[in-house]
This record gives structure tokens, C-alpha cells and sequence, in this order.
């Protein structure tokens, strides 16, 4: 992983809990698989512990890894590390996602909530007039009772938004290829096609993987479909969002967004994201920082747990799932 991730785990205590369940070295770092000062540790690994900054796993690399057994990441997507050499020697892989996936849905929660507030427009206006104003006719139209939330994409990050969803009043809309009416159901949402779901939704957010089908999802005939005042949150990949189309949007002001992904990760210093008074602009934040991080790591360290015993991972990647998730 990369050193700002290891200093992070450190700094939270994470490293120390890794070590009650495993014979790890805190002192040793990999950044890179080809340095000599690594070669003897990797020698006789038999579990790699990763994260973010991981380098690929290639064949030459493994080849300096006889032993090894198993990857354990400490975080989401495995997709950026973990290649085709890793399935064929038989190694056994394992992720974090799903507790990677649980401060991106409270994220999630927190935006749909002040969305339907307006909390953004509202503290602009309150900070410009330092006044009183009519609340009820600035707030026609608005509020959280009996709306419609669109969610795209019945992911873990999904499905955790649509549980946080359900003790309230809203009404939950879900587009998932690989979901039917049933499961839907289940979840406590309704399943429909996604130009119904964007027709219909005063909140849509957006939790679908990175794929080439997905490239662009809400183009710009998609985003006309939104209601006027709706807000679309993005907390996945920025590529599933056309961001010219979405700024031609946003610049109207015909629509609202709470954006945590942009195309590209980080929007050029003019764009017009950083200062229009409709869109809530945020650097990646929505994943696990600070103290989440630990909550990836404890996962991680009852993964290796389980290894240690015999039992199977319970968070285990399977190869043929990789080209529909994160």
C-alpha cells in the first residue's frame, strides 16, 4: 500500500489490531514489489495485507511470492491490483467493501436528507439577507415527506441507502439490471426502468460500478428527464455522469447536485462546479477516512482471522462477479 495509507492505519490503531491476528511486521512497508529490502518477506508471505496504492499483482511478481495464499484488502474495489495471475495460481482474495461502503451511505443519507431542506440554497440566502424571511413559501415544494428517492444501482453502498431509507417517509425507486421485481421488493423499494426513475425522483443517487455500459449513464438526455428543483448526488464514478451535460444543467438551475466524483477527479480550476450556488462540490470524501479507515481494517483482521482457522472468507471476491461491481 501506499505510505500515506500505512501512517493512516497507524494513526488509528488499526496496525496493532491487524498484529493480534496475524505475524505482521509494522516496520515493513511494500510499495513496491521489486524492491530488494521486500524480496525476503514476500519470500514467505502467505497472506498479503493491502490497500490503497497497491501495485498490480502480476505473474513476474508473484513468481517472488511462492508461498503465497491469499490477498486480503483492507479496502473496496480489488479491481486496480488484483489481475488475471492472481485467479490462475489459485490465491484466494478478500475485500473491505463492505464496510468500505457503509460511510458512503451515511454520506448518502445525510445529502438526500439536506437536499430535500435545502439547506444549501436556504444558508445562502440566510448569509446574503442576515435577516428573517417567509420560510413557507421559500420551502413550497420542498421538504422530505412522501418523496421520491431514485436509487441507481443496488450495490452494497445501494442496498445499505435504501435500509437507511426505510424508516422514513419516502418512497424508494431502484434501477438495477440484475435485479427483478422481487428482490426489489425485499429491499423495501420498487424496481423500474431508469428513465422512469429519473421522470420520477425529487433525490436521484447514484451507487452503479464503473463499466462500459455504465460510462455516461446520465448523459444529457437522461438529466432532461430529471424534475425541475430534483437533486442528483453521485458518490460512484465520475465517468457515469456527463459533466458538460450536467453543467449545462446545473448553469440553468433547473436542477441541484451533491457531487463526491466529478469527470475529471478533480474539475479544472475554472470550472464552474466550485461556484455555482446549486451544487455541493466535495473532494472523495463519502469513502472511509480517519477513523473509518480502522472499521476497514478490523475487517480485514477477521478475515485473516477465518484464514487462520480453516473457514472461508466472508467477504470473498469471486472473479466472475469482478465485471459487474466496483
Amino acid at each position: 500500500m501506499s505510505r500515506e495509507t500505512w501512517d493512516a492505519l497507524r494513526a488509528e490503531g488499526a496496525v496493532e489490531r491487524l498484529r493480534e491476528a496475524a505475524d505482521l511486521d509494522p516496520d515493513l512497508l511494500v510499495t513496491d514489489f521489486a524492491d530488494p529490502g521486500a524480496a525476503m518477506a514476500l519470500a514467505r508471505a502467505e497472506v498479503l495485507l493491502t490497500h490503497w496504492g497497491c501495485p498490480p499483482l502480476t505473474h513476474t511478481v508473484l513468481t517472488a511470492m511462492p508461498r503465497l495464499r491469499a490477498v486480503v484488502h483492507a479496502a473496496g474495489s480489488v479491481k486496480h491490483h488484483v489481475t488475471d495471475a492472481v485467479w490462475e495460481r489459485g490465491i484466494t482474495v478478500s475485500t473491505a467493501a463492505a464496510a468500505n461502503a457503509l460511510p458512503v451511505a451515511e454520506y448518502t443519507l445525510a445529502a438526500i436528507l439536506l437536499a430535500g431542506k435545502r439547506v444549501l440554497d436556504s444558508a445562502r440566502v440566510y448569509r446574503e439577507r442576515r435577516a428573517r424571511y417567509p420560510l413557507l413559501p421559500y420551502f413550497a415544494g420542498h421538504g422530505n415527506y412522501r418523496r421520491v428517492v431514485g436509487i441507481v444501482g443496488a450495490s452494497r453502498t445501494g442496498r445499505r441507502v435504501i435500509e437507511l431509507l426505510r424508516p422514513l417517509d419516502f418512497t424508494v425507486l431502484v434501477h438495477d439490471p440484475y435485479l427483478d421485481d422481487a428482490g426489489a421488493a425485499r429491499l423495501g423499494a420498487r424496481s423500474v426502468g431508469l428513465d422512469e426513475l429519473a421522470r420520477r425522483s425529487h433525490v436521484v443517487s447514484i451507487h452503479a460500478p464503473q463499466l462500459p455500459e455504465t460510462h455516461h449513464m446520465f448523459d444529457a438526455g437522461r438529466l432532461a428527464l430529471l424534475p425541475d428543483g430534483a437533486t442528483l448526488i453521485n458518490t460512484a464514478r465520475g465517468s457515469l455522469v456527463d459533466t458538460e451535460a450536467l453543467i449545462t444543467q446545473l448553469t440553468s438551475g433547473r436542477i441541484h447536485a451533491v457531487l463526491d466524483v466529478t469527470e475529471p477527479d478533480v474539475p479544472p480550476a475554472d470550472s464552474p462546479l466550485y461556484r455555482l450556488p446549486n451544487v455541493l462540490l466535495t473532494p472523495h470524501i463519502a469513502g472511509s477516512l480517519g477513523s473509518e479507515l480502522g472499521r476497514m481494517a478490523d475487517c480485514a483482521a477477521a478475515e485473516i482471522t477465518r484464514y487462520a482457522r480453516g473457514a472461508p472468507f466472508a467477504h470473498a471476491v469471486r472473479p466472475q462477479d469482478l465485471p459487474r461491481t466496483a
